[in-house]
């Protein structure tokens, strides 16, 4: 047993069992999250979390990398000569940095990059939505959303207090019905959504906010770096850019960092900062993580090469696996295999791993609990070969896991998404 062997045992055995008891309305609340999510489980963990670690050739489906940059030499040495140069630098709220910081800077990139007036660069994509829906959302105004926004999105309905007027998912003309209904007011939508991997209309969706002179808010946290022109986005692709009121994002995606950012008008980033908490009362991103979102901006506007080879990984596996007949909705580089009821998607997990595959497991509350599903997360420095591979192991596991007998499948041979 080597030193450090010794002290982790030390440490361990040093930890005494706590005497201090929860209360029993504490203690409620762990039960029933050892009931749901625990115990249903033959390994006795989450869904999420498998029995087989990666082997050395396995294929690996998991990472939001979208560009395969995350080890980029350019991105990783320009954090590294600012952490050499200026150590962590501030650590404050970005409310005190002045117009000239390196926040502000890659804050007008942005913007530049997006075709926005201006950009406001948050901690995390959670942050981005949560501060910005408890800025411009109360409890006077309807806020249409999406079944399948992301969850930093009806959280932030929920800091303003406002009531979200739900639409069916990417159905504009029920969109519209509540509008009708509920009058004017907040219409939020992803662009990309992040379960299924499916596109929003827009153009239709833009359309409606427009004729009620409604206010937009696009999350195009899994667009941004993907889609558009260099990039840019599915709104600018669409070329609805001067139409669209905010863009949120997570930075954790196709930019590999951690951050994220709203895109706006230049009068309402005046505002924000003084108005969204996550704004005033967390501190900003550190010096190295701006240096290298500045890097990863200046790659990915570089990256049109990557962006093709993306798109072609992303097709190809589609098309494999609705071949076979699995219902794959997706129109992007996210692809999901629906396997339903949470016992089902446990079972396909299992046969995927023992074939050295490995995506990652949605379930409740990132999907309804009925509409659990394996997600296939795609990167442009993925080989034909490999995603042959999994196509042959879907392939081959459709009776061991029960495919034909899953509502999705019967939802296809319906010719319903």
């Amino acid at each position: 047993m080597n030193g450090n062997s010794v002290t982790i045992k030390q440490d361990r055995d040093s930890i005494k069992k706590s005497k201090l008891e929860f209360p029993d309305f504490l203690e409620k609340k762990l039960l029933a999250c050892d009931e749901e999510m625990f115990r249903p489980r033959k390994n006795g963990k989450p869904l999420v979390v498998g029995n087989t670690l990666p082997g050395k050739e396995a294929v690996i489906l998991q990472s939001n990398d979208y560009l395969n940059i995350s080890n980029h030499p350019d991105i990783i040495q320009a954090q590294i000569e600012t952490l050499e140069k200026s150590g962590q630098g501030a650590v404050m709220s970005a409310v005190f940095f002045p117009e000239d910081s390196p926040n502000h800077l890659f804050e007008r990139e942005m913007a530049a990059f997006a075709g926005f007036e201006s950009a406001i660069l948050c901690q995390s994509g959670w942050a981005a939505n949560v501060g910005l829906i408890q800025v411009i959302a109360d409890p006077s105004i309807p806020v249409y959303i999406d079944f399948f926004t992301h969850m930093s999105l009806w959280e932030g309905i929920k800091v303003s207090g406002a009531t979200p007027r739900t639409f069916r998912h990417n159905d504009p003309a029920h969109l519209e019905r509540l509008i009708n209904e509920h009058g004017q007011g907040i219409i939020m939508v992803d662009s990309l959504y992040s379960t299924i991997g499916d596109i929003a209309p827009l153009t239709e969706i833009i359309d409606i906010a427009e004729r009620y002179n409604c206010v937009t808010v696009v999350d195009e946290s899994h667009s941004l770096g993907t889609h558009g022109p260099h990039g840019s986005g599915l709104v600018a692709e669409l070329g609805l850019t001067d139409k669209v009121h905010f863009i949120t994002g997570s930075l954790a995606k196709a930019f590999a960092g951690r951050a994220g950012i709203i895109l706006s008008s230049k009068k309402f980033a005046k505002y924000y900062p003084w108005m969204a908490f996550p704004a005033i009362f967390s501190s900003a991103l550190l010096a190295h993580e701006i240096a290298g979102l500045r890097t990863t901006l200046e790659v990915i506007k570089q990256g049109d090469d990557r962006r093709k080879k993306l798109h072609e990984n992303s097709k190809f596996l589609r098309d494999g696996l609705n071949s076979l007949g699995y219902n794959i909705a997706s129109q992007s580089q996210i692809i999901s295999i629906e396997g339903g009821l949470e016992p089902d998607t446990e079972l396909l997990r299992d046969a995927l791993e023992k074939r050295n595959v490995f995506g990652s497991v949605f379930m409740s509350p990132a999907t309804p609990k009925t509409r659990s599903l394996m997600r296939f997360s795609l990167h442009c420095g993925l080989e034909k070969e490999k995603l042959q591979y999994v196509i042959d192991v879907c392939g081959k596991i459709r009776d061991e896991v029960g495919m034909w007998n899953w509502k999705s499948t019967r939802r296809k041979s319906a010719g319903i998404n």
